[in-house]
This record gives structure tokens, sequence and C-alpha cells, in this order.
């Protein structure tokens, strides 16, 4: 199904819905909830997730599992979307709050395949099947710190997304007092008042958000450390490793093997 409103098949006797949807550059989704749980997954180009549980900015490869009945906003920058529509009783994942999931390449050709499948399709047949493999992906998929609260202050709301865009670890925060007109320890202040970290925490994460879809799209561990400001390539691997619970080479290369469990970070860092 592509560009239609689930409300227009949300109550067709079949557990899972796939909904294929273009968006305009731009669109703002304001906070609604869905009866059934959703993947929302972009594949191609931004979205930032709010939800009372905090905000993410989450990239292409991820995509964002939204328990049933959860508030959400979604602001999709320039992005096509893939969503499945789970009834509660047959979702694959139990959290009560969203998480972030890495989608994997066979995950994301398995997505882009269920766009044409129609709302009454046959349980027993290929729609049928390709829809339980889905499931039973999204299920193993890995859920990671793929986030980056974004604060309610509208100009330092602005900085920051114009951050993540281009995000680098070399970045000060005293040339971030300089453009908001404060001082350093105000501004340090302020930050973690709006976002829940300080400022060193939400870089990070922010680089970490650029690094994962290079990575996957295969550029190496030397050129996306380099690029995101890191003195060296071990110097990144030890930060990925220390949050994501794997080195780089090893998360990127598990989102291609097939994997038999479903994945437990040896380190998580914990920031909000």
């Amino acid at each position: 199904m592509r560009n239609i409103s689930l409300e227009t098949v949300d109550r067709t006797p079949r557990a899972v819905l796939p909904i294929a949807t273009d968006h305009a550059p731009g669109t703002l989704l304001e906070t609604h909830r869905h009866r059934r749980a959703q993947l929302l997954y972009s594949a191609t180009g931004l979205m930032e997730v709010e939800t009372p549980d905090g905000a993410w900015v989450v990239p292409t490869h991820a995509g964002v599992w939204i328990p049933a009945g959860q508030p959400h906003r979604v602001h999709m920058i320039d992005a096509s979307t893939r969503s499945l529509y789970v009834e509660p009783a047959d979702a694959p994942r139990p959290a009560r709050r969203c998480e972030v999931l890495v989608v994997s390449p066979l995950l994301h050709q398995l997505l882009l395949a269920t766009a044409d499948i129609p709302p009454l399709y046959d349980e027993t047949g290929r729609d049928g099947v390709l829809l339980a493999l889905v499931l039973h992906e999204i299920r193993e998929a890995r859920s990671v710190p793929l986030f980056a609260p974004l604060p309610q202050d509208d100009t330092l709301a602005a900085l920051c997304k114009e951050f993540l865009r281009e995000p680098h670890l070399k970045a000060a925060p005293d040339a971030w007092a300089r453009r908001l007109n404060t001082s350093r320890r105000t501004f340090s202040r302020h930050f973690r008042q709006e976002t829940g970290m300080s400022f060193s925490v939400w870089r990070r994460q922010a680089c970490l958000l650029a690094a994962i879809p290079r990575l996957s799209a295969g550029a190496s561990v030397t050129e996306v450390a380099l690029n995101l400001g890191y003195e060296s390539p071990s110097a990144f691997s030890t930060m990925f490793h220390r949050v994501v619970g794997d080195p780089p080479t090893r998360f990127v290369r598990q989102d291609i093997a097939p994997r038999t469990g479903p994945y437990r970070p040896q380190a998580a860092a914990r920031t909000s």
C-alpha cells in the first residue's frame, strides 16, 4: 500500500499492515498515536522523532519501534518512509518505550518489498510469508543508543539541528556560547537542562549518529573517524565500542551476517 492513511485500513483483519509513504521535504506530523504498534523506517533522508520519553534524530539505515498507543511527533527531512503497523498482540518487541533499531540490509530489502502488498493479502501465500519474516527480523534487530535529544529552546534547537547535519568532535562549547551571547558556564548549564546531557556527551552522540550510516554505506573506519574529528581510528573505535557494545567493524559485519539472538550491548552508556 502506498500513500494512504492508516485509518482507512486499520480495521482490516490482518496482523500486519505495511504502508509506504513519500513525504514532501519538511513534512511535520504533529503529535498523534496509533492503535497498532509501528515500525517507522526512513528508506531515504532523515527523521526527527519526539515522544514523551525523549527525542531522537534517526538517520537512514535506522528505524524507530513505536509501541501501540505511544504519542509521537515526526519531522520528515526529505524522507521516504516504510511503516509496518502491527496488532498489539502480534508485536515482535515487548518494549513499552520507543527504541531505535538498526535496519540490516536484509530487513531494508524486505521493507522495500512490502510496499505493494494489498490490505487483504493472502496470509498463507508469498505476502504473508514475507511479512512473517519481516516480524522475525524486527524481533532480532538490535536496539542501539542512536539518539541525541533535541532541546525545547528554539534557538538552541536550531544550533543542534545544524550541528547534526555536519557533526565534528572538535566543536567547542565556547563557540556555541558566543553564538547564543552567553557565558560558557551558563551555556553548559542551560544545555544540560534542555537535553539531559552534557555538551560533550551530546556531541559524541551526534557523531555516533553520523558514523553508523557512513559505515553501513561502506566507508572505512579511518575515513569516518578522521572526518568526524577523532585523532585516530583507534580513538573512534574505543568510543564506538564503549557506547554501542561492539567495535565498528564487527557492528557493521553483524548487520550483514545472520544473527542467532538479540543484541545485548556490553557497556552501553546511560546518559539520560
